[in-house]
């Protein structure tokens, strides 16, 4: 036995080293690269944003920031690679269904970030083959504008959208714009039926592109209550906004998004430096600071949010999800005609 013990501390000895050096070789090698790009739907400009700059303050990598909604995102890397260049660097999508199809055509590189064993352990090992690893993650949520609706009348449950009382006072983003939205919409089909949108049609929804443009909506008095993003909500209320959260009692929609690094990218090691550094402890405190959920258990949630264990949560399964979003979506234009 004591031979055995002798055994395994040379052997972690030996190679813990080199794990290290593996990672400061590509640190070097990142920083010769200089730079890389982003296509990012995960979270609000301003998150995003600062999570590039403080990933610069870091390395000394810029980044170059491309944040547009979901399938914007999709379609312009999409474009990229009909005309064969290599833009993109790393994918961040809040639409599981582009990574299904991306990884089935071989459009990744295989890369494990030895961050992404330190994340919370609902949330590793999405996919099981090292192709694309959990970056962010959100609810959609019931939102309101607290100074035209008190907590008490506030909806409750996905159903109380329907509500006559909330007839021209309801926002919602598109599902052909926002990944949080297709992921949703999906989540409602699947447990009422698309009747539940027939009827949410009367009731005649501003709908946006993004699923924070219902934060503009609710901020402007131009509606009142919002299937919405918990994180983008609670920030824009910290900042003295009216605006406030409701948990739905059938359950928020977990949203779990995914970021890969593109084959054949012009930048492989700033790319592999960048998907550690969205699974650290500095990234996870820059989401909290935007009211996301941090992947990391060293970071707390952000103030007024229910930590992730207190909420209800649903989610179609990322096979719902590959299939059922394109189709919702063109469900949804038939019905709202747009």
């Amino acid at each position: 036995m004591k031979m055995l013990a002798r055994f395994c501390v040379v052997f972690l000895l030996a190679f813990a080293p080199a794990a290290r050096a593996d990672i400061k070789a590509i640190e070097a090698a990142a920083k010769k690269e200089g730079e890389l790009t982003w296509y990012v739907a995960h979270y609000t400009s301003e998150g995003a944003e600062e999570l590039g700059a403080e990933f610069t303050k870091l390395y000394g990598v810029k980044v170059n920031v491309v944040r547009t909604t979901a399938q914007v995102a999709y379609q312009r890397l999409l474009q990229d690679l009909k005309n064969n260049q290599t833009v993109c660097d790393v994918f961040s999508s809040t639409d599981v269904g582009h990574y299904v199809r991306l990884k089935a055509e071989g459009k990744f590189d295989r890369y494990t970030p030895e961050s992404a064993a330190k994340i919370l352990p609902a949330f590793q090992n999405f996919d099981p083959d090292g192709y694309y690893h959990t970056t962010s993650a959100g609810l959609v949520t019931l939102t309101y504008n607290t100074a035209k609706v008190k907590a008490e009348d506030a909806p409750k449950k996905w159903e109380d959208l329907l509500d006559i009382k909330w007839k021209g006072k309801v926002s919602t983003g598109h599902p052909g714009f926002s990944g949080y939205v297709g992921t949703w919409v999906l989540m409602m089909k699947k447990l009422y039926g698309w009747d539940y949108f027939d009827k949410l049609e009367k009731n005649r929804p501003q709908i946006g592109r993004s699923i924070n443009d219902t934060v503009t909506a609710l901020n402007a008095g131009e509606r009142q209550v919002a299937a919405g993003a918990d994180g983008s909500t609670l920030f824009s209320a910290a900042r003295g906004n009216p605006l406030a959260v409701s948990y739905p009692s059938d359950g928020a929609v977990l949203i779990i998004a995914p970021s890969a690094i593109m084959k054949g990218t012009k930048h492989p090691n700033a790319a592999r430096l960048f998907m550690e550094y969205l699974g650290s402890v500095e990234a996870a405190k820059i989401n909290a600071k935007h009211f996301a959920i941090p992947l990391r258990p060293e970071v707390a949630p952000p103030p007024g949010a229910k930590p992730i264990s207190e909420v209800k949560t649903i989610r179609p399964s990322v096979a719902e999800i590959d299939k059922g979003i394109p189709e919702v979506i063109e469900q949804w234009r038939d019905t709202f005609g747009n």
